[in-house]
């Protein structure tokens, strides 16, 4: 499929996405995360690894939208769940 991203085209497939991305270890989400494999990535990191250009030079949009296009889903990050530290409310209760 031809997608633009930072004004230069590309010709991307799938497969060629879920190749680029197989040895890539996922950065922490804090944005837009699209789900490739069993793994969930930021939008932004995709698209530095397979347009190999700055992240600065494209925009979330434009990566959403070729991913999505592509056949993934995008999503909003994963909620963060806080866990309950008993050591810190000590303090407080006495």
């Amino acid at each position: 499929m031809r997608c633009v991203i930072a004004r230069f085209p590309f010709d991307l497939t799938k497969s060629e996405v879920e190749q680029s991305m197989s040895g890539i270890t996922p950065e922490p989400v804090t944005g837009l995360a699209v789900t490739i494999g069993r793994r969930v990535y930021p939008v932004m990191q995709v698209g530095e690894v397979i347009t190999r250009q700055s992240r600065r030079d494209f925009t979330v949009g434009e990566m959403r939208r070729a991913l999505t296009r592509l056949g993934f889903t995008c999503h909003d990050a994963p909620a963060v769940t806080q866990t309950w530290d008993a050591r810190a409310d000590e303090g407080w209760l006495g």
